[in-house]
């Protein structure tokens, strides 16, 4: 059964997008909305990670090796400046869109198993990964104009 591989994958991603949060949070802090919100959903990565342990320990270990490419890769520092901050929100955007679609597949699997705590965790996590989403895609529209137009 590969839901075991794939809640693997999702605690591994959910740590990496936490860690690129962090990373972003510290060397954006010029930028309070940034810094701030970055770190507080750096903490929800973290708590969504350690969520996933109890149904890891409700599944039998994955019997097929996890596929060679399923793996993804955080950001381990940040671009200067406000070219830089967008670039960064944006591969924060892209991490985050690979975690909102992992939750999203574990919930079609939990939905089909009826695994009922499963299905309100995959929906709990899930809203707040939208949540996140929705900041950074707003974030990267208030800065795009001024970054992209204005010569620095």
């Amino acid at each position: 059964m590969h839901l075991t591989t794939y809640l693997h994958f999702l605690r591994t991603t959910e740590e990496t997008l936490g860690d690129s949060y962090r990373t972003v949070s510290d060397g954006h802090g010029a930028d309070s909305d940034v810094h701030w919100t970055t770190a507080r959903f750096a903490r929800q990565c973290t708590a969504h990670a350690q969520a996933l342990a109890p149904v890891l320990d409700r599944y039998a270990p994955a019997e097929e090796p996890a596929p060679e490419r399923l793996h993804v890769q955080g950001l381990a520092s940040v671009r200067n400046g406000p070219a830089g901050l967008l670039r960064d929100l944006q591969d924060l955007y892209q991490l985050t869109n690979l975690v909102d679609i992992t939750w999203t597949l574990i919930r079609q699997a939990a939905s089909a198993v009826r695994d009922r705590d499963l299905i309100d965790l995959t929906h709990q996590c899930g809203q707040e990964t939208t949540a996140q989403l929705d900041w950074t895609r707003m974030r990267m529209k208030v800065a795009a104009p001024q970054t992209l137009i204005v010569a620095t």
